[in-house]
Order: structure tokens, then sequence, then C-alpha cells
């Protein structure tokens, strides 16, 4: 990605965090990039590509900071446990980029009510990433029915996000959200017939 488009695009987010979807005007965007309308239109062609393209792009810039404890020293976790926890938790950073996406993606999620368009490739994201989340559950309950790996990954994902609503907010603690969603993760756990133990805590 060339450093104009990705100017573009951390623009878009922060633009769609801080204004709303409704809120998203190209020449704001152009403002908050520091780049002309038209090259804007040359890269994204209209308003609809800009929207999808800031969707991936927030996609993967989750991806990221979720790699990443705030202040971890070393690699971090190999196992199953350990790569579920980190995959949800780290959604919950007090880092102003993780607020900043997590309220992008709260905005495109409440505009796709109004924009089939939109809504298919936030279905597709979210359907991505609760496979992520399977996986990790499959992998920790390797006798457990697909059918319930995945409703187990769609009800951790949908918590998530209604935690996220109320810590954005200020509704909710974020060490708060954190040990609730670390506790739903014991229970689908043990609804899927986990033997594994406990893992640490992570804060």
């Amino acid at each position: 990605m060339t450093d104009r488009r990705r100017a573009i695009l951390t623009g878009a987010a922060r633009v769609i965090a801080r204004q709303g979807v409704r809120g998203l005007r190209v020449a704001d965007l152009a403002a908050e990039a520091g780049v002309s309308t038209a090259l804007i239109y040359y890269h994204f062609k209209d308003r609809p590509g800009i929207l999808r393209h800031a969707l991936a792009f927030i996609g993967d810039r989750a991806d990221r900071y979720t790699a990443t404890w705030e202040g971890e020293a070393g690699p971090g976790p190999s196992d199953p446990r350990g790569l579920l926890e980190r995959t949800l938790l780290l959604e919950f950073q007090d880092l102003p980029e993780v607020r900043e996406n997590s309220t992008a993606w709260g905005e495109l999620r409440a505009h796709a009510v109004f924009d089939p368009e939109l809504r298919e490739d936030l279905a597709a994201a979210g359907a991505a990433w609760v496979a992520e989340v399977a996986g990790h559950l499959a992998a920790l309950c390797p006798a457990a029915p697909p059918g319930a790996v995945t409703a187990a990954a769609e009800r951790l994902t949908a918590l998530l996000e209604g935690l996220s609503v109320r810590w954005l907010s200020g509704l909710l603690p974020v060490a708060h959200a954190r040990g609730l969603l670390r506790e739903a993760i014991g229970v689908e756990l043990g609804r899927l017939g986990s033997p594994a133990s406990p893992a640490p805590r992570i804060d």
C-alpha cells in the first residue's frame, strides 16, 4: 500500500469514528489526510469505494494491534487458550488507535442497516472474525461439534462488540470489560467440553 493510500484510509477511519458514516464528506477526508479530493477519487472511485476499503483497512489494522499486548515484551502466547484470549481481549487495549478502530467499526456496522452493499462486506469481515475465533475454540475442544464451536464463536464476538460499545461510551471500565469477556470464554469452553485449565490472566 502506498503512503498516500494509507494516509487516506487512516483519515477515513478517523473521520468515520468522529463523525459517523453519514458525516463522511470527501472534502473533510481530504483535509484529514492532507491530500486533494481528486486523489481520493483516483484511488477509490466513489464514496462506497471509500467505505469498502476503509472497512478492510480497519480489519487489517485490528489484526496488527491484536498481535501485541500493550506494553508486552517478547513473543506472545502460542497455546490455544492464550491465542483465543489474545484474539478477543486485545480489542480492549486503552490506546487511541484501538478506540478509533472500534468506534469506526461500530459506525460502519450501524450504517450497514441502511446500506445493503456495505452489509455484504461487513458480513464477510464478521464471518472471517468468527471463523478465526472458532479455529481457536476447535483447537481447545477438538471433540466439540463444528456447529457448536461456530455458535460459541458467534456469541463471544457478539458479546465483545456489545462490551466494546459500553467501554467506548464510558459505561464500563476496561478492566471490567476484559473480566466479563474472560469469564464468558471460560463458560463457552466449559460448554464445549474443554479439558484445558484456566489460562493465566493477561492484564
